[in-house]
């Protein structure tokens, strides 16, 4: 399943029987069939019927809508959630399990620390000349990685901790990757005040809508997640599935920048914000979609994965049904 993006001023989105059409100030410029898709992201003012968010979300086709000040908000149309309540059910009673939220986050935490010390090996054999500064970061994985393998009873709180350690740790060998020019010294957001930062947050944006789709498929509450606990509109599951991706969209955004395929000059400034210009957009769009087909399939597995197993925790007991229909 593919996704359409939407990046023009004047577009109109409309439906002819199952196929989208795509016009551009009045003009036809394409159709795609239904079937073929798998969301539709919007990142400019997009004119489209009420009446098709539903025909869409019928179709199981995500809708994806950045907006605000520099596309700082986004907002995600899902379609219908798979029909088996009992994995909600399940999901809940799993919250409130201390020892099941330990184990996952433990999970999650190695997953991502694996993932950027895989990055670090990569980079220090790509960059001789930055050997000290990833030695160094590399240290702090390893410190992480024995800590969890030492400590396995760790609660999320815990887990936090050490994964903020190793995670600042990281940036540290990770920012000696680019050039200088970049002025890329750490991580930060809302807005990105550097190129690398841009590219990151978009990646990170994306990947998680991926997540919450993919979870919102499945059954499940995006909502709803063991590692990052409960906060008012953010989907803590979908939070919890990219974790573990993180190092890999760190990877591919350190990739763009040594292949060129993002270069200073396709960012401008706004303010403190750093801006990804139009025509650099759709590159990065279009390496993107690369990106993310396996790591979709990935998220899809996951969620399926832990879905069935919630279901079985959300089920009632063989006693309890019969009682309840004697």
């Amino acid at each position: 399943m593919s996704t359409l993006y939407l990046d023009r001023r004047n577009c109109a989105l409309d439906l002819e029987g199952r196929v989208l059409v795509v016009s551009v100030d009045g003009v036809r410029e394409t159709t795609v069939p239904l079937h073929l898709l798998g969301r539709v992201v919007l990142r400019s003012n997009v004119t489209l019927g009420s009446s098709l968010l539903p025909r869409l979300a019928a179709a199981g086709i995500a809708v994806i809508a950045f907006g605000g000040r520099f596309g700082r908000h986004h907002a995600t149309v899902l379609g219908a959630t798979h029909n088996d309540a009992a994995r909600r059910v399940g999901q809940l009673r799993a919250y409130d399990d201390p020892v099941f939220r330990s184990r996952w986050s433990r999970r999650l935490c190695l997953g991502k620390i694996r993932a950027q010390r895989r990055l670090l090996n990569q980079a220090a054999a790509v960059r001789p000349d930055q050997r000290h500064a990833l030695t160094k970061a590399l240290d702090a994985q390893d410190q992480a990685l024995a800590r969890l393998r030492a400590e396995p009873g760790l609660d999320a709180g815990q887990l936090r901790g050490i994964e903020g350690a190793a995670a600042a740790g990281f940036f540290h060998g990770y920012t000696q990757l680019f050039a200088p020019a970049l002025d890329f010294t750490g991580r930060n957001r809302r807005p990105p005040r550097d190129p690398v930062n841009a590219a990151l947050s978009l990646g990170y944006t994306l990947l998680h809508a991926e997540a919450v789709h993919a979870a919102h498929l499945a059954g499940l509450d995006p909502m709803v997640g063991f590692y990052h606990e409960l906060d008012f509109g953010r989907p803590s599951l979908a939070s919890d599935l990219i974790e573990p991706l993180r190092g890999q969209v760190e990877q591919w955004v350190w990739e763009s920048f040594r292949e060129r395929l993002l270069r200073l000059e396709d960012f401008t400034r706004d303010g403190d914000a750093c801006l990804l210009g139009k025509n650099a957009r759709q590159r990065y769009f279009a390496a993107y979609e690369i990106f993310a087909r396996p790591r979709r399939r990935l998220l899809r597995r996951w969620c399926t994965k832990l879905a069935v197993l919630l279901g079985e925790r959300g089920r009632p007991h063989a006693t309890a049904t019969a009682t309840a229909t004697e």
